[in-house]
């Protein structure tokens, strides 16, 4: 039987009723597809200071001689760094009138970030604007900080101890015995022994640090500036030797954070701008080790180039003040592959309002997903920078209107790449490091209840070959 005709009159009703619930549906609709529908993401996000939103931070218990007491060890050193001249070395004598909180030495000083980032633990009260909350007990950290400044102990190794080719043996070196302390004191700890060391954060900035140690600490959340300094590591569990095979199995981003060098070139506001007559500039070494080849062959290709400087040399105080002329006079700023994929340089650049030109293929950037770097710089793959003259044109069709652009965008990112005083910013780099970290924590705890459930003498390799 069909089933019963409804009536006008019903039917009307019931429209009406129908409309009137339509109405207030539509609008939570178009509501609900402005707040959902997808954007680009700003140049600079803003840093939530809720604290329901700070990381929880334990600070591990270790000796004041593994941080600020190397400090104390550094300046009390009788003689300047051996692997530069005694007149370029700005802390050998310690310069009257006390010296700075953290070597000057730009080899040294680029690698700073272990000593602001544990500043930004030391404040006590925490300011309303930091990322992070210290506690008490690591039973209510996300992550456990460890508090060794392995780059100061490592550079002071290599200037000031045995040569290179010994600093890689165990015997006698002063860096592999606090290595080995940190190691043995962290691990020793309840708190490594619940996660597998996966929520600990070792920062090592240069590339030589914890050297000795790096298959023992390579679960935890490592701070570093680029992977280069991983890739022979890598290498040899790859089976191969060239970069382009490496599976990384100790450093992925996944886990670990890219941090910013420490840019050691005044930083020039947009108001202080000038003319720039020179098109490309590089200050730098010509000759480097492994990707740094790119940089000898860019070199031969372009130093006879009209509008581009190249020039050779090291950034003591004359270096310095060249430096600083050429980066301020040039609408761009070469940044091509050294002994490692990133330098120091890039970083100048962004502070001298130099237009970075980046030739580094496998190149990792700090704080990628909170900023756009296409918005300040430009990318020029390996290939396309070998062809004669190709990159020199390609410059040269950058519009000033573009070039303009660009030098704007600078200017807005150039804070959230400064250390110094910025441990108490809410957007320098230690809030933007420390908010890299709190973004993997749902990767950290997941790889934390993972490993509880692990059972004992179960040999489970690396697998991370994520990049």
């Amino acid at each position: 039987m069909p089933p019963p005709l409804i009536s006008g009159e019903i039917r009307r009703a019931a429209m009406k009723r129908l409309a009137l619930l339509a109405v207030p549906a539509l609008l939570l609709l178009s509501l609900s597809f402005l707040l959902l529908r997808p954007s680009s993401p700003p140049l600079l996000p803003s840093i939530p200071d809720d604290h329901r939103a700070r990381l929880s931070v334990y600070v591990a218990d270790l000796p004041r001689a593994l941080n600020h007491g190397l400090l104390d060890l550094y300046w009390s050193l009788p003689h300047p760094d051996s692997r530069i001249p005694a007149s370029s070395d700005p802390d050998h004598p310690p310069p009257r009138g006390g010296h700075p909180p953290y070597p000057a030495s730009p080899l040294i000083r680029q690698y700073s970030a272990e000593y602001w980032l544990l500043a930004s633990l030391l404040r006590i009260p925490a300011p309303d604007s930091a990322a992070v909350r210290v506690v008490a007990d690591w039973r209510e950290a996300d992550v456990v900080f460890v508090p060794f400044f392995a780059t100061l102990s490592a550079e002071m190794e290599l200037g000031w101890g045995a040569t290179k080719a010994a600093f890689r043996r165990k015997e006698g070196n002063a860096d592999y015995r606090r290595q080995r302390e940190v190691v043995d004191r962290v691990t020793a700890h309840p708190a490594w022994r619940r996660s597998g060391g996966r929520d600990h954060i070792f920062v090592l900035t240069d590339p030589m640090a914890m050297w000795h140690v790096r298959a023992e600490i390579a679960p935890a959340i490592l701070l570093v500036v680029d992977f280069g300094g991983w890739y022979k590591l890598d290498s040899k569990s790859a089976g191969s030797n060239s970069s382009n095979m490496i599976q990384h199995t100790q450093v992925s981003l996944l886990k670990d954070v890219i941090v910013p060098y420490t840019h050691l070139l005044p930083t020039l506001h947009l108001s202080e701008n000038m003319d720039r007559p020179t098109l490309l500039y590089f200050k730098g070494a010509k000759h480097r080790h492994r990707g740094g080849l790119v940089r000898e062959k860019l070199w031969d290709l372009m130093v006879d180039e009209p509008d581009v400087v190249m020039e050779e040399g090291f950034p003591n105080a004359t270096g310095r003040e060249q430096s600083i002329k050429g980066m301020r006079t040039s609408e761009f700023c070469l940044h091509p592959a050294g002994d490692t994929p990133s330098s120091c340089r890039l970083f100048d650049a962004v502070a001298s309002l130099c237009i970075p030109v980046i030739v580094s293929d496998d190149i990792e950037l700090p704080f990628e997903g909170m900023i756009d770097y296409t918005e300040f710089s430009i990318f020029v793959s390996v290939s396309n920078a070998m062809r004669p003259k190709w990159l020199t044109n390609y410059l040269r069709n950058i519009t000033k209107q573009q070039r303009d652009q660009f030098r704007r965008n600078l200017a807005r990112v150039q804070h959230i790449f400064e250390y110094e005083n910025s441990h108490h910013s809410e957007d320098g780099a230690v809030n933007y490091i420390w908010k890299k970290i709190h973004q993997k924590l749902p990767m950290i705890q997941e790889a934390v209840t993972r490993e509880k459930r692990k059972p004992e003498g179960a040999s489970i390799p690396l697998r991370c070959h994520c990049t």
